[in-house]
């Protein structure tokens, strides 16, 4: 497969698109990520690399709970919107966009802010569209100004 340019991926992460699509061009344009999980904040699965359901809910579960217990280390009531959790055999990563979630894995010493970069991006692109506001149609006044 091509690899995308920065400049195509930028694009392609600022409309919104299909959650499977947005990890297919995650995984395609990061190869430090080994498996991911697009997630909301009840713990609903989006989309997923990995092989079965159970394995996306496992990695999902995990990630809530980073980030439950990386929350009980602030001193403020800020929520946690990234977090990195390192071993030898490699990382976790979490990010949050508002209700929107994504955790990903990769081997050992992972390039932290590129990965960051990928995980937010791909979490822009795969961002549910807002509603578009109704308008509101206001009575003409016939009176005279």
């Amino acid at each position: 497969m091509r690899r995308l340019t920065f400049r195509e991926f930028a694009v392609l992460a600022c409309d919104p698109m299909d959650p499977e699509q947005a990890l297919a061009d995650l995984t395609e344009i990061s190869s430090q990520i080994e498996a991911a999980v697009l997630f909301d904040a009840h713990g609903e699965i989006r989309a997923s690399t990995l092989a079965g359901d159970e394995a996306a809910r496992a990695l999902a579960q995990a990630a809530a709970e980073l980030l439950a217990s990386a929350a009980a280390f602030r001193s403020d009531s800020a929520e946690v919107t990234q977090l990195e959790a390192a071993t030898h055999d490699g990382s976790v990563f979490v990010v949050c966009d508002g209700p929107q979630r994504i955790a990903a894995t990769t081997g050992p010493d992972p390039t932290v802010g590129l990965v960051f970069y990928d995980l937010k991006s791909c979490l822009r692109g795969a961002a549910p569209e807002p509603e578009k506001p109704k308008r509101r149609r206001t009575k003409e006044s016939s009176g005279e100004a």
